[in-house]
């Protein structure tokens, strides 16, 4: 079976399309956008199309008509409008938008991206017939998912990618504002201009820094796949002169009294100075005078900065000014700006990846002046929610019976010796029923209604989050796979994998429920169980597949995502399998097939999350109960479907589903061979016997551990 993980990945070219595609560097550096962009696609109406201009960057589509040149429309590559957009994945969804001189979207293509869909089992038709959605819709509309009311536009959701398709509704958004703010199709609304008190500022630099009147972004060079440890990448401090509070205290008076002097009505002052080993300019300043590095954004508004917009900053007049190496005045211009409510300052790397493409990375920090430097305090700003509290608001009800079921889960099992002493081998209706429900939720509502089937691909997020960094929001734009997450961990701590893997895994529940359907079905008597010697030796398979995933994932997340396709999860829950390749409709059908006749095999040999989930499960605090007899005794290893008890009787906590049968076979003094003994040699003897138990089941006290 294991060539089926490696005859999955061989295939992957199939179904690839824009995940990890490779484009030309030039495509985002040539002014020549179109050379390498498909920009026909998004705008057909043109017949040419200009070199790159504006900021940010777009191109006119042209066309002639009675012998004169037309502008037709404009198309625009997300990453100049939006760079600091990101996806599911943490990198941009490189995209193209086209929009005629009306200001219509006409057209949206995505190029590339990182999203795991492959792993969330999305196909990409069903991205591409999302963004087909934008096309018709005007330029600037705030796109919303669902119902959505008069100032919004609704668009229909893919379940399972709604943090995806939340960030393209930011692109094709806030990237086509930006375009057609600059033609003339949109006029940006005005915002009230701050005023400002005689309130007078701290007197060093530690304390402007305490109230937020200077900001702070540093990023660190493995934060951008480049070489160094000790220094940041970019170590910027930054702020709003125009406030005499903070333009006196930076600049001193007679500096800001210059500054000011030299500024016309609308234009705002912002000061950068960068303690780094690498540059905020970036080297599009040297080819055209464009500072593409750095850039403000104010809601759906964004500036940026050209050589005319730059100010040489030489000096600062203040105490306790870190060490830096360049400085300057960045001058905004701009009617819609307003330094009486929030803005950001973003950092945009853009560094060479794999194949000569190019990778993106984009940082920012929030700055808002202090209150008391504005005349009434700061304005009541609704700030937007973030997308996982929108996911977790719309999901409350689903949430609610999500926990219900674990905390059950968790309940009955801390109380399992109980409902084990209650059954016997014949009548295991205390552990059986509750088992076969949870097993059927798990599958049903879980598996195939909610696809919150958690995967190996998370644990390779979770191993390289000390190295790519933490995100919260992330791991919390789904709500329920975020849960399942913590109740795995706790459960691994308390008693191991096997509470997840044989209670609650989706993929794991239709496993064991087409077993025990095959036996009902008269299928029982071609049921086996590999010998002992195969069984041990196929079960380290799964760590084989885990080890190589972990290895390709620091080759290439990408690929190691491709490669955990041995996981058959999305074929199973996600994709229906006629939306498949033969490779995986193969792989999935022989170990469907394979699961009526052996118990969980790809559980037992070839899950690389469970064997993710096997190690730490040897440090549990509490395992199954064991006799001094267990050592010599077989009963238990002959029932056990896991084959996880050892000829020495020893229970294998990494192989343990916690099915529970060897505790009712524990406690059943009729079934388990030394309690059968000493009951009968008990009851020949006339000895007593110790109840346990309100079912009147009676097992001597010193066989109990």
């Amino acid at each position: 079976m294991l060539s089926g993980c490696w005859l999955l990945f061989g295939s992957s070219h199939a179904w690839a399309g824009a995940y990890e595609a490779e484009l030309p560097a030039a495509m985002f550096a040539s002014p020549d956008l179109c050379q390498y962009a498909p920009c026909g696609s998004v705008l057909p109406q043109a017949e040419r199309f200009s070199l790159r201009k504006g900021q940010p960057s777009y191109v006119e589509g042209i066309r002639q008509r009675n012998g004169r040149d037309e502008v037709v429309g404009y198309v625009f590559l997300s990453t100049d409008t939006t760079p600091d957009i990101v996806g599911y994945s943490g990198k941009p969804i490189i995209t193209l938008v086209g929009m005629d001189a009306q200001g219509h979207i006409t057209g949206v293509r995505i190029l590339r991206h990182s999203e795991p869909i492959l792993l969330a089992g999305i196909p990409e038709e069903k991205l591409v017939s999302y963004v087909a959605q934008y096309t018709g819709k005007p330029a600037g509309a705030h796109f919303e998912l669902g119902r959505a009311d008069g100032t919004n536009v609704p668009m229909d959701a893919i379940s399972g990618a709604t943090v995806t398709v939340l960030a393209e509704n930011q692109m094709v958004g806030r990237g086509s504002y930006a375009v057609a703010r600059q033609v003339g199709l949109i006029h940006a609304v005005e915002r009230p201009q701050a005023r400002f008190t005689a309130a007078t500022a701290p007197s060093d630099w530690a304390g402007l820094v305490a109230e937020g009147s200077i900001g702070h972004l540093k990023v660190m060079p493995g934060q951008v796949d480049e070489p160094g440890a000790d220094r940041p990448f970019i170590d910027l401090w930054f702020g709003y002169l125009n406030a005499p509070a903070v333009g006196k205290a930076v600049l001193g008076a007679s500096g800001y009294q210059h500054l000011m002097a030299d500024l016309k009505p609308g234009e705002h002052a912002i000061f950068i100075v960068n303690g780094g080993s690498s540059s905020f300019k970036g080297s599009a300043f040297v080819r055209g005078g464009v500072f593409d590095r750095i850039q403000i954004t104010q809601d759906a508004d964004t500036y940026q900065f050209g050589d005319g917009d730059y100010r040489n900053l030489y000096h600062l007049d203040i105490s306790g000014v870190p060490a830096y190496d360049e400085s300057g005045i960045f001058i905004l211009r701009g009617a819609s700006f307003s330094a009486a409510y929030p803005w950001r300052l973003a950092f945009l790397s853009k560094h060479a990846g794999d194949h000569g493409t190019a990778e993106f990375a984009n940082f920012n920090a929030e700055y808002w002046l202090p209150a008391r430097y504005l005349e009434g305090g700061r304005p009541t700003v609704e700030k937007p929610v973030p997308a996982w509290v929108k996911l977790w608001k719309a999901k409350v009800f689903t949430i609610a019976v999500f926990v219900a079921l674990l905390l059950f889960v968790a309940v009955f099992y801390a109380l399992h010796r109980r409902w084990a002493a209650r059954s016997r081998r014949n009548d295991k209706r205390w552990i059986l029923w509750p088992h076969m429900a949870v097993w059927v939720i798990a599958f049903g509502f879980i598996g195939v209604m909610q696809l919150a089937q958690p995967s190996v691909v998370q644990v390779l997020t979770l191993i390289h989050a000390p190295f790519e960094g933490w995100r919260w929001d992330l791991f919390l734009s789904d709500p329920l796979i975020f849960l399942f997450w913590i109740f795995i961990a706790i459960t691994i701590a308390l008693w191991g994998r096997g509470v997840f893997c044989g209670w609650l895994c989706p993929y794991g529940s239709m496993s064991e429920l087409l077993f025990r359907s095959a036996r009902r079905l008269g299928l029982g008597r071609w049921q086996f169980a590999l010998p002992s010697r195969w069984h041990h030796r196929l079960r380290w398979m799964k760590y084989v597949v885990l080890l190589v995933l972990v290895a390709a994932s620091f080759h290439s997340m990408a690929l190691a995502e491709r490669m955990a396709e041995v996981e058959p999860f999305k074929t199973t829950f996600m994709v229906h399998v006629w939306h498949r390749s033969w490779p995986f409709v193969l792989f999935w059908s022989v170990l469907v097939t394979a699961s009526m006749f052996i118990e969980r095999p790809f559980c037992k040999y070839l899950c690389p999350l469970g064997a993710a989930l096997a190690l730490p499960s040897r440090f549990r605090l509490f395992g199954l109960r064991r006799k001094a007899d267990c050592t010599t005794c077989k009963a238990c290893a002959v029932g056990c479907g896991s084959q996880a008890i050892d000829a020495k009787g020893r229970i294998d906590p990494t192989e343990c589903m916690q099915c529970l049968d060897c505790m009712v076979l524990y406690h059943d003094d009729h079934a388990c061979p030394p309690l059968s003994a000493e009951r009968k040699r008990r009851t020949k003897a006339g000895l007593p016997l110790t109840p346990i138990g309100r079912d009147g089941h009676f097992i001597p006290i010193k066989l109990i551990e």
